[in-house]
């Protein structure tokens, strides 16, 4: 049994999905379990600068604050390069924390035992 979780997200700031993953994340930490956050797709979004005060879901936390926690606990953001890249996007337009990271560094956590999620 692993204590890693791997959550792969593909949604992004017009889905309440978006605020059930890192929710689920921080529960995860508050867990003891190692969190790695993989974003794909539109949930890049998410991540550049602002982005996330576009996202309230009540009665969730807003969802800046649920990635600050996720962040301060020490949970692991990483951003898919081609997603990244096909957005115009540069690691300067995201915030403090976030990775640009090919899925290899998610299949590593996989292979090792991760769990997994998907939004």
């Amino acid at each position: 049994m692993s204590d890693k979780l791997v959550i792969l997200m593909s949604r992004g700031i017009d889905s309440e999905m978006s605020s059930v993953a890192f929710t689920l994340a921080n529960g995860a930490q508050t867990a003891e379990m190692q969190v790695f956050v993989f974003l794909t797709s539109t949930a890049v979004d998410l991540v550049r600068h602002r982005g996330q005060q576009l996202t309230h879901v009540p009665p969730l936390e807003p969802l800046r604050t649920l990635m600050d926690t996720f962040l301060a606990r020490g949970g692991k953001i990483w951003a898919c390069p081609p997603c990244v890249s096909s957005r115009g996007y540069e690691a300067g337009d995201f915030i403090e924390g976030v990775e640009i990271k090919g899925a290899s560094a998610m299949f590593e956590q996989i292979k090792a035992g991760a769990a997994t999620l998907s939004f």
